[in-house]
């Protein structure tokens, strides 16, 4: 429970998933953590959930796409804790559009989101490690879409391989001040399933979307040589190894938390060999606020599955 004793760290992105789980375990491990949003409402319950549990956080609003709010948000966290030690840079807004009809705003959006904050967390968090002397670590939240082209995802997978070969860029820069630039790369998570997927898993009469891109749960699923979605959990574990010493001669690593997604044959097709039914995967799913188990899916949308 100490392996980030006497550390201090910034988490960009503080929703309960995610963001949010990463900074819970950040402090679990005795970091002392700001968790920002750009909702001041996310932030603060963020830093609640974590003081309610013992340990030590507060909560900023602030635009990650902004060069001022970075800058203000890191200055606060040095002025309260007399240091800074790990960086989490998990913001970002994700615009979908083919390439013929992408408005220029949305891809001007996706760029600011993930390269342009990838820069400033990496920029303001380094400088303040610089000043304090700490040989600190810091982590950037990627995707698969970093790796791959997909349908309907230019913008997004533009910005996010951007912002991957930003950190690896990044990397080099700092190594010589002892300074860590690291990735993790998740695929399609499980709590998608309660969020941004749950009419698609749910509701009978729900009509498959008009995109070229689009896959389905179950698609996604059949793809997973693990057979099972990652979970916010997953990531913050991997956050907290390379937040900590245990990495300390990792720079310049992007860790793949997919279950196996991106290394598998890719003709092969798991699900084919060890079928597995998106509807019962779900059934048993227990949905997460900040890492913490609550009740089973199935419960939470109070609701039988439809199995047709």
């Amino acid at each position: 429970m100490d392996r980030l004793k006497n550390k201090v760290a910034i988490v960009f992105g503080a929703g309960p998933n995610i963001g949010g789980t990463i900074a819970h375990f950040l402090a679990r491990e005795g970091a002392r953590v700001c968790v920002t949003d750009v909702k001041e409402e996310a932030a603060a319950a963020a830093a609640d959930f974590i003081r309610e549990r013992g340990w030590e956080a507060f909560g900023m609003a602030g635009d990650a796409r902004r060069d001022e709010d970075v800058g203000r948000i890191v200055a606060a966290t040095v002025e309260r804790y007399g240091r800074l030690d790990i960086v989490v840079n998990m913001a970002g807004r994700v615009h979908w559009d083919d390439v013929l009809n992408m408005k220029r705003d949305d891809w001007d959006d996706s760029v600011a989101s993930f390269a342009t904050a990838g820069l400033l967390a990496t920029q303001h968090g380094a400088r303040a490690m610089l000043a304090c002397g700490a040989r600190g670590s810091i982590i950037h939240v990627m995707s698969t879409a970093a790796h791959f082209g997909e349908a309907d995802g230019a913008s997004y997978c533009a910005a996010k391989a951007g912002l991957l070969n930003f950190a690896r860029s990044a990397a080099m820069d700092l190594a010589h001040h002892g300074i860590r630039v690291n990735t993790i790369t998740p695929c399609s998570m499980e709590h998608q399933l309660w969020t941004t997927m749950r009419d698609e898993m749910f509701d009978p009469n729900w009509v498959q979307p008009e995109r070229r891109g689009f896959y389905s749960r179950q698609e996604y699923l059949d793809q997973l040589p693990l057979r099972r979605f990652p979970r916010a959990a997953d990531l913050a574990w991997a956050a907290v190894f390379l937040a900590s010493d245990e990495s300390s001669c990792m720079t310049g690593s992007d860790m793949a938390v997919d279950a196996g997604l991106r290394h598998k044959y890719p003709t092969w097709t798991p699900g084919k060999h060890d079928p597995l039914d998106i509807n019962d995967y779900a059934r048993a799913t227990r949905v997460t606020r900040y890492g913490e188990e609550q009740e089973l899916l199935t419960e939470l949308l109070g609701q039988p599955i439809d199995r047709s």
